[in-house]
């Protein structure tokens, strides 16, 4: 099992960054914060000790590679769907 990584706001922005995801701090800030229901859209946590929100890095990585998978499976034409279309070389 992995140790988990835990990273602040400035530092996910960062992490999505760095696999093309550009967000703005404002972004990222909205998506960490509370909707009217409590819910956040990312499972971002308030650290007891520093107060500051945090996440787990390795969470937050996961989260967007299993929206990549999901929308590669559900996309009308997809990788799997398509190696086998072209003729191989000869």
């Amino acid at each position: 099992m992995r140790q988990p990584f835990y990273i602040d706001l400035e530092e996910a922005r960062a992490t999505l960054a760095e696999i093309g995801i550009d967000l703005t701090v404002k972004q990222l800030k909205r998506a960490a914060d509370p909707d009217a229901t409590g819910r956040r859209k990312l499972p971002f946590f308030v650290d007891p000790i520093d107060k500051r929100l945090k996440i787990e890095r390795g969470t937050l990585l996961e989260i967007y590679t299993r929206c990549q998978v999901q929308a590669e499976n559900s996309a009308h034409i997809n990788p799997a769907s398509i190696r086998n279309s072209f003729d191989p070389s000869p």
